[in-house]
């Protein structure tokens, strides 16, 4: 399959279909901006996505009859491994860091000095986590554990990442 766009190190911004929320949470995981909610559907999330040049990844048959669609992608499977491939495939996926965007609400995560997270995260993991990183707009904190090196993992057994890339 041909590159629909991108030169290589070139970031990738989409906008994802509420079918495919999976694909939007594992999208931001590699760090790529991904507007994905229920509130974005059929002409809302045409128009966030022309508006705002993105990539539109989506399995719905009836935005393909628009002749006036913007830059997109039929996503074929419904299984998430697949559709990161596909979309691997069409366009490139890294030159993003990784894991620096909050999986909830998209906007990049902001390090944090661990005195403003103390009480909101547990008493171990502040006492073994070397950084925090939190989001200006939910409030979620994060922070490097085992979860990451199994979503690096996971990505490597993809083909997307290398398990070393951080």
């Amino acid at each position: 399959m041909a590159e629909l766009v991108g030169a290589p190190g070139e970031v990738q911004r989409f906008a994802v279909d509420w079918m495919l929320g999976r694909l939007a949470r594992w999208l931001r995981i590699l760090g790529h901006d991904v507007a994905y909610g229920r509130h974005l559907r059929d002409r809302t999330l045409v128009d966030s996505a022309r508006r705002e040049e993105r990539l539109l990844l989506t399995r719905d048959t009836r935005l393909l009859r628009d002749p006036h669609l913007p830059r997109h992608l039929f996503v074929e499977s419904d299984h998430f491994r697949e559709q990161l491939r596909q979309v691997a495939a069409a366009v490139p996926l890294g030159g993003a860091p990784l894991l620096t965007r909050c999986l909830d609400c998209n906007r990049p995560l902001d390090e944090v000095p661990r005195d403003q997270v103390r009480d909101r995260v547990p008493p171990y993991v502040w006492d073994t986590a070397p950084r925090f990183l939190a989001c200006g707009r939910c409030g979620r904190v994060y922070w490097p554990a085992t979860h990451r090196a199994h979503m690096l993992r996971e990505l490597a057994a993809i083909g997307i990442v290398h398990e070393e890339r951080a």
